[in-house]
């Protein structure tokens, strides 16, 4: 359990590339129950430990995953994201030479089964990209994200030819190894919602060979 950040009210943790968020129907191992054991086990709890997940990311992708131990910090939390004054950042390797080195993005996504289209019937998904490094076939992309639709990142880089780096599901026709591509929530912004404190989280993107 890498623990990037604790205290009574929060946990946040770096969750690796192929690790599911919550528990699911095929009842498969996930971060969740792993940080519900890992605080059990730790600090002795004789009873069931109360954490639940802010938001979600993809099985694919690793980062930061910031969890409420407390009903009043997750409800606080849940009220900061309706009025989105969290800030979300993202590190990516897509596909291709991205052009221009920085624009906002603005799409409308459908959440269809498994996955996220374009459509004009769908709800609208905003992200602000800039260039960090260029590489002969790839390009390494800062995200913030101004909504949080289902499978965004993927879906909008995709819709502009820029498949993030082993996103079969996407159109990349690169690969990484298995339940894992180039995408990593590096950065978490947000005020506690208990002692009102400007918290910042880090977590480092992982080294990828390609």
């Amino acid at each position: 359990m890498h623990v990037l950040f604790e205290d009574n009210h929060l946990l946040a943790v770096n969750k690796p590339a192929g690790l599911a968020t919550q528990p699911s129907e095929n009842n498969e191992v996930n971060l969740e129950d792993v940080a519900k054991s890992f605080l059990k086990t730790r600090d002795h709890k004789p009873g069931n430990v109360y954490l639940h997940p802010l938001h979600r990311l993809d099985k694919p992708t690793s980062g930061i995953v910031l969890f409420a131990k407390t009903s009043k910090a997750l409800s606080r939390l849940q009220e900061a994201m309706r009025k989105h004054e969290i800030k979300k950042t993202y590190w990516t390797i897509v596909e291709g030479r991205v052009v221009p080195k920085e624009k906002t993005l603005i799409h409308n996504l459908l959440h269809e089964s498994h996955r996220a289209v374009v459509a004009k019937s769908g709800k609208e998904a905003r992200l602000h990209y800039k260039v960090l490094e260029e590489k002969k076939n790839y390009t390494v992309v800062e995200i913030e994200l101004h909504t949080g639709r289902y499978h965004q990142i993927r879906a909008q880089f995709s819709a502009i030819g820029h498949p993030v780096v082993g996103d079969k599901k996407y159109g990349a026709k690169s690969s990484l190894a298995k339940d894992t591509i180039a995408l990593h929530h590096m950065r978490l912004s947000f005020t506690h919602p208990v002692t009102k404190e400007e918290i910042v989280v880090n977590c480092p993107p992982p080294k990828i060979s390609l």
